[in-house]
């Protein structure tokens, strides 16, 4: 699921959410209350899940193709090592930032941010939203209920129509809508109708190999437009906003760590004072995001429990392993930030739900640090294959730990993987061959750390400090120090650790 944080049930992020069946799988199986994506960007989020390889070992940081990168090109995708395995190997929506058909044995529907505004030259903000948010664009500036477009121009007269499409390898077409009873489906539901058709028609297969199926879906990713109906069930004058205190943000160090040429990491702060711009004041503006978020996540709970509910009508249902999870999280205004990218809890924490039947016991909770890069390996140890996963020696072996011992002892403190779990934030283009000048954050079981490349540091108690609003790095402490040498040995780069040991002067300079 597409840029979804925890904002769902169950996870203690916004309350009002509501994700039954969401809740329904992880009562079905074991729920990971400490999970973070390794990169809170779709590109090298999804690349280092599905290559079980770090950003840091491969230099995939941002958004270029990871079939372009050395590194990631000479290793094995989970689809790819399943498919040699012997698999069905099927997949629909987005699931890598830039798909390859040729590692599946059947892909259905092309990843489609749709449905938006057309004004039949290009895609536009939804026509009900004002400037200066909309001026952000179509995508990261447009949210709000479906309405009949019939009639709407923009403001120099074109006429408007709802489009799905991505204008590549899937042509723009018209997406019917008059009311919530009388459309056409949105590419998030067009998915979920092909997976749940395609779980049915296997379970009714005989004789054929064991399949791998992947689902994406992109609600909530922005642009946050979704039928009526979901919207109408958080309204304005009852809706709560996240926790926010209004000065959280003094004792960052985001603003002064990034340069010029990294245009997302500024995202956050522009999507965050346009909001607020457009609608009058902070709280009127969050609202409007709150609500659009909340209806996106609705949305798609609705589309995730099509397909479990096609699964578990069905007699694979007893031998089938469901993973969901999210690539990354997304702000909801904490330290007046309205995005994702950076490496504060609200953009690095993940829902990540995993059942196994017959061999984990259901509605278990594990509490201990894990990401990403631990899911390829878990389900390797689970179908009995093989971790080999690199195509040549220049290919990375998998960088992540099998989950099995945590799924069968959730109370467990020790696992035999990381003791913290490691995310990075691109520091541009002047940085890309640089892993060690990237930015990075650790979360231990009760710490966040976080330290920039200029050597800005940030320090979070979660015992103390759950929402992360006193950073405690300027304090001369044991902890601090502790953290870093984790880190340190985390990321195990030249010249890592002295970059994160230069002098005040010097890291200033730098």
């Amino acid at each position: 699921v597409d840029d979804l944080n925890d904002c769902i049930e169950g996870m203690g992020g916004h309350p009002q959410a509501l994700t039954p069946h969401m809740t329904r799988l992880a009562q079905s199986g074991v729920s990971f209350k400490r999970a973070y994506t390794n990169a809170p960007m779709c590109g090298p989020s999804r690349s280092s899940l599905f290559t079980g390889v770090y950003p840091h070992h491969s230099r995939n940081f941002f958004q270029a193709p990871w079939y372009q990168n050395e590194v990631l090109r000479n290793t094995r995708t989970i689809m790819e090592h399943f498919k040699a395995a012997g698999y069905l190997v099927i997949g629909t929506g987005k699931i890598l930032h830039h798909n390859q058909d040729e590692l599946w044995t059947e892909f259905g529907n092309p990843a489609d941010y749709g449905p938006s505004p057309f004004n039949g030259e290009e895609r536009v903000p939804h026509p009900d939203v004002p400037p200066p948010f909309s001026e952000i664009g179509w995508v990261d500036g447009s949210l709000g209920p479906f309405v009949n477009l019939n009639g709407r121009t923009t403001a120099d007269g074109k006429p408007l129509s709802w489009t799905i499409g991505n204008g590549n390898n899937l042509p723009y077409t018209t997406m019917r809508y008059k009311n919530d009873e009388d459309r056409d489906p949105t590419p998030d539901e067009q998915n979920a109708t092909w997976a749940a058709k395609k779980i049915r028609a296997l379970a009714d297969a005989s004789g054929q190999p064991p399949f791998f199926l992947a689902v994406g879906f992109l609600r909530p990713h922005t642009p946050l437009v979704a039928p009526q109906k979901y919207f109408d069930r958080f309204p304005l004058d009852q809706l709560e906003l996240s926790v926010i205190s209004p000065s959280d943000q003094e004792d960052t160090h985001l603003k002064v760590s990034y340069r010029g040429d990294v245009f997302t990491l500024k995202m956050g702060q522009r999507m965050f004072e346009s909001i607020r711009a457009s609608y009058g004041n902070r709280e009127d503006g969050l609202k409007i995001w709150t609500q659009a978020y909340l209806a996106c996540v609705s949305a798609v709970d609705d589309n995730i429990g099509q397909v479990l509910d096609a699964l578990d009508q069905t007699s694979l249902k007893d031998n089938t392993i469901v993973v969901l999870a999210s690539d990354h999280g997304f702000h909801m205004g904490e330290k007046d930030y309205l995005y994702k990218n950076s490496l504060w809890e609200e953009s690095t924490r993940i829902p990540l739900m995993i059942r196994v039947p017959g061999l984990v016991k259901p509605g278990k909770e594990v509490e201990h640090p894990v990401s990403l890069i631990d899911l390829y390996p878990t389900l390797l140890s689970y179908c009995g294959l093989s971790t080999q996963t690199t195509k040549t020696d220049k290919g990375h072996p998998l960088d992540g730990h099998s989950l099995i011992p945590l799924m069968e002892r959730p109370k467990a403190k020790k696992w035999g993987g990381a003791k913290a779990a490691l995310t990075v934030v691109y520091a541009g283009p002047s940085y890309q061959n640089e892993p060690a000048r990237q930015h990075y954050a650790i979360r231990t079981r009760r710490f966040r750390y976080i330290r920039y490349n200029n050597g800005k540091e940030e320090l979070y108690d979660h015992r103390k400090d759950p929402f992360e609003w006193r950073n405690i790095a300027a304090r001369k402490n044991r902890k601090r120090k502790q953290m870093r040498s984790l880190m340190e040995e985390l990321v195990d780069l030249p010249d890592f650790k002295n970059l994160a040991n230069l002098p005040k002067r010097k890291q200033q300079k730098q």
